[in-house]
């Protein structure tokens, strides 16, 4: 297993084409922007410091997106800010692409992860975070944190289904991971 060796969190600085102004906002998830839906998803995926490397590097290589059935087009093997990338999910033609880039990331000794924004052209506006943290006692715990609200005219007629169907793919996502820390 490759152990992440970055000990620092870094920002990456606004970048044209982001559909909103709280950049950076979900790396304090006690406090997210006023006016839009807010996420907050945590489980717990593991135990121990393994379980803990293995995750942050599921989540930070999209492994984690990808093994819940997503489909992820990157310029970068692994989130660093500034990244590109298009996440799709869905079958055929409904199968839909929403352009990000990645706004922050933590490779820490017991926090990994990142966040990224929404640009133009996702039907939504906003940010979503990613984080594996490690606590004292050795419990892994993968958290999803994200504020949004409807950019078109399809998730604006959504409405309540949108929120309804993020916490879904959250969950997905953790029971993905747990099961990747455990293989």
């Amino acid at each position: 297993m490759t152990r992440l060796t970055n000990s620092f969190s870094r920002t990456a600085r606004p970048r044209p084409g982001l559909t909103y102004r709280e950049v950076g906002a979900t790396r304090s998830p006690e406090d997210l922007p006023e006016g839009y839906h807010h996420l907050r998803y945590s489980t717990v995926v593991g135990q121990g410091r393994a379980a803990f490397e293995a995750a942050g590097a599921a989540v930070t290589t999209w492994r984690t997106h990808r093994a819940s059935g997503a489909t992820v087009r990157s310029e970068a093997v692994r989130a660093e800010p500034g990244a590109h990338l298009e996440v799709s999910a869905g079958i055929g033609r409904l199968r839909l692409g929403v352009p990000c880039t990645v706004i922050w990331t933590a490779y820490e000794e017991t926090r990994t992860g990142f966040a990224y924004g929404t640009l133009t052209g996702h039907p939504e506006c906003g940010e979503e975070s990613f984080v594996v943290d490690l606590a004292p006692d050795g419990t892994v715990r993968f958290t999803v944190t994200a504020f949004s609200r409807p950019a078109a005219w399809y998730t604006r007629l959504a409405g309540p289904l949108v929120p309804v169907l993020q916490r879904a793919y959250a969950r997905r996502l953790g029971r993905t991971l747990r099961r990747l820390v455990r293989a």
